[in-house]
């Protein structure tokens, strides 16, 4: 139950509700993922909130909307990347639930991609900061995995060719193939350093490895945000 607890978080996504009022979905420093409604207009996505929250349903009734810093608009990748890192938050974070680390990884990405623009490798920075937020999203979600050990325990071998399984992890596979992972890259995780920035053979393996992660966790409903990305991508190529 909460009664008038003050809330510091994001807009993630809103619907309206009834006349006046909106469903709003936030993701909070104090509790994760918190549900309610708000009878008035939504603030923006991507600035710092704080509120109020009462109720002891899923739904609680939010009022004393607080925005604070200046309005923030991302434009291009940046735009596909802030949609996609909240339409994962409102897929795959329980509700009320801490999760103060992807909080805080998730605060720190938006303030990265506000100056993707003026980065002078755009792409290669974007491609570290959502892996950094995965990893956090992906530890706190209760999925760490061991770089060192296969399936059965076995120590990964540098030359060996793997499977990735959620529910098992590295499986020895005796063919090589796109969908398979070498024990060297693998390894190459072992001893990455909380915080530090991944290797270029770091991020090749996790974009492989978080992409079927997350979508594992999603299940049949694949992202919204992924789709309109690719179609973004594919319509700027046939320009050129």
């Amino acid at each position: 139950m909460m009664r008038n607890e003050v809330l510091h978080g994001y807009l993630i996504h809103h619907r309206k509700y009834r006349e006046r009022s909106h469903i709003v979905h936030l993701f909070t420093q104090e509790h994760g993922r918190v549900d309610g409604i708000l009878r008035q207009t939504p603030p923006p996505q991507y600035q710092p909130i704080t509120l109020q929250a009462s109720g002891k349903s899923e739904l609680k009734n939010f009022s004393k909307l607080e925005i604070l810093n200046q309005p923030i608009f991302f434009y291009g990748d940046a735009f596909f990347s802030g949609f996609y890192l909240n339409e994962v938050i409102l897929r795959l974070c329980p509700l009320e639930e801490a999760m103060p680390e992807t909080f805080a990884q998730y605060h720190i990405t938006l303030q990265h991609l506000q100056n993707l623009a003026e980065h002078s490798q755009a792409d290669l920075f974007l491609r570290q900061i959502l892996r950094q937020f995965e990893h956090a999203l992906l530890e706190e979600l209760g999925y760490p995995l061991d770089y060192q050990h296969d399936a059965h325990q076995h120590e990964i071998s540098a030359n060996q060719s793997y499977q990735f399984q959620l529910s098992d992890g590295f499986i020895p596979v005796a063919h090589h193939s796109p969908a398979t992972l070498l024990g060297k890259q693998i390894l190459s995780m072992a001893h990455y350093e909380k915080g530090m920035d991944f290797s270029s053979e770091q991020l090749q393996l996790l974009a492989k490895l978080y992409r079927q992660m997350i979508s594992s966790l999603l299940g049949d409903r694949p992202l919204k945000s992924r789709q309109l990305w690719i179609q973004n991508s594919q319509s700027k190529m046939a320009k050129h």
